[in-house]
């Protein structure tokens, strides 16, 4: 398979327009447009019966004490983990692209609802709940259930430039089954698909809310 965005390209700088939040000068930073990019695929191998699509910055802090803390940053050497930004299963076989901001194009306080689409009702495509779901969880203006695509928002002191990769795979299966909560999460996800992947494709951005580290990256 073979995976292309318009949107950044492969190993670039992810737009502002594709994250959750972007630098500001004076609040240091603030929401963004929050739309999906733009994703097309090829090369599908025969038998694919349905897609499912992940976003996940494996550059996620493991440790929240020095996340956003302005007397330090947090440090390289951090063990860092998975932080699903976008699940979505059950893509139709004969589906080749998503459109830039198909399916989200602003920040939802308190998340958007699912995992049946707005506006899709008759379409079989699910969301799953993204990590927004636990981050903001102590949150009241913002927790919630973080259904679909929602993007970069790394801590503004991170030392590291975080990276996200968009992956999409083919199945030979036309539909993962949801659990009776309907909430499925990158790890439900990995675990339904595993025995049933037939070839994927990636393609990855970089984003940074760390003032010195977008100064580098032109952002």
């Amino acid at each position: 398979m073979k995976l292309f965005s318009e949107s950044f390209p492969n190993q670039g700088v992810i737009p502002a327009e594709y994250a959750f939040a972007k630098i500001d000068e004076k609040t240091r930073v603030k929401l963004s447009n929050n739309k999906n990019p733009h994703l097309a695929w090829s090369d599908v191998p025969e038998g694919t019966q349905s897609f499912v699509v992940l976003c996940v910055d494996a550059t996620s802090p493991t440790d929240a004490a020095d996340v956003n803390q302005t007397d330090r940053e947090i440090p390289a050497d951090l063990p860092r983990a998975d932080f699903a930004h976008w699940v979505l299963i059950n893509i139709p076989a004969d589906t080749r692209e998503i459109l830039a901001g198909e399916y989200t194009q602003e920040v939802t306080p308190k998340g958007k609802a699912g995992p049946v689409i707005a506006g899709l009702k008759d379409s079989p495509i699910r969301h799953g709940i993204n990590d927004y779901s636990h981050w903001f969880a102590g949150d009241h203006d913002m927790a919630g259930d973080y259904y679909g695509y929602d993007g970069p928002c790394p801590p503004w002191n991170d030392s590291l430039v975080h990276q996200y990769t968009f992956t999409v795979y083919a199945l030979d299966t036309v539909d993962l089954p949801l659990p009776p909560d309907g909430k499925l999460n990158l790890a439900s996800v990995q675990r339904r698909m595993h025995e049933h992947i037939l070839a994927s494709a990636s393609w990855s951005g970089v984003y940074t809310l760390t003032p010195r580290l977008a100064t580098a990256l032109a952002i």
